[in-house]
């Protein structure tokens, strides 16, 4: 469903990649937890997954479709929940779900049925109708995955999803991504939470500094994703630290 070939990542006027050569293949039906230390690196490759960033060397396929050379096509697959519930204040929870609908031309009559479903499912339909400006942390985070969802996208991905929502939309949410990947889809999801991904994901990937410094299912990581986690990123800090081999 998804292959990232050798992406890299330098922000202009610096020399440090941000992302350094990172290669990732993840299949449809399987939930991928993306982790990571803070400034690893799991925003900007989100990012430049869903085609918000643009990056300096590599390739990405959704689907088969190259999000660089067919942008619209590959993001009509994608559905992305950013960190920053980045919405229109100024709409109601409706029309902000309408305006969702349009971009990825759901009809009339598919976009109510699954918006009602999904309002109700995550408590928001009382508050549909009122502005966005008016609603809490959390409220923004659940329209931004009911506009992301809207579409019954192939690929979901969410950038630290859980951050806000009480206990009860959290669990909803999570019942959600389990459902999207039984359907055969693809959700990826980034986390700082080693419980949460340790309970959902079927495979999960640790970038540090950039690279991707491992990746597999919870049998092939040896079963403790706490203890893997730990090794990964020690093992990168004190690779980064260390004075570097010379040949003599």
């Amino acid at each position: 469903m998804v292959s990232i070939r050798n992406i890299t990542k330098i922000y202009a006027k610096q020399t440090v990649k941000a992302v350094d050569n990172l290669s990732l293949e993840i299949g449809g039906g399987i939930i991928f937890g993306f982790l990571g230390p803070n400034g690893a690196g799991k925003t900007t490759t989100l990012k430049m997954l869903t085609g918000i960033l643009p990056f300096t060397i590599g390739e990405i396929l959704i689907d088969g479709v190259d999000i660089r050379r067919n942008p619209i096509e590959a993001k009509r697959k994608i559905g992305f929940v950013p960190d920053n519930h980045a919405v229109y204040d100024k709409l109601t929870g409706r029309q902000y779900i309408n305006f969702m609908s349009d971009i990825y031309n759901v009809p009339a009559l598919e976009r109510k049925e699954r918006a009602d479903a999904l309002l109700e499912r995550l408590h928001l339909a009382k508050d549909a109708d009122a502005q966005i400006s008016s609603y809490s942390h959390g409220m923004k985070q659940k329209i931004c995955v009911i506009g992301a969802l809207i579409h019954n996208p192939s690929l979901w991905v969410l950038d630290e999803p859980l951050t806000g929502l009480d206990p009860q939309s959290s669990f909803e949410l999570k019942q959600m991504m389990r459902e999207h990947a039984d359907a055969g889809n693809t959700v990826l999801f980034s986390t700082h939470v080693l419980e949460v991904a340790e309970k959902i994901c079927d495979r999960v990937g640790i970038i540090d500094k950039g690279i991707l410094v491992g990746a597999g299912s919870l049998a092939e990581i040896g079963g403790s994703l706490e203890r893997f986690f730990l090794d990964k990123t020690t093992d990168a800090a004190e690779a980064a630290a260390s004075p570097k081999a010379t040949v003599s």
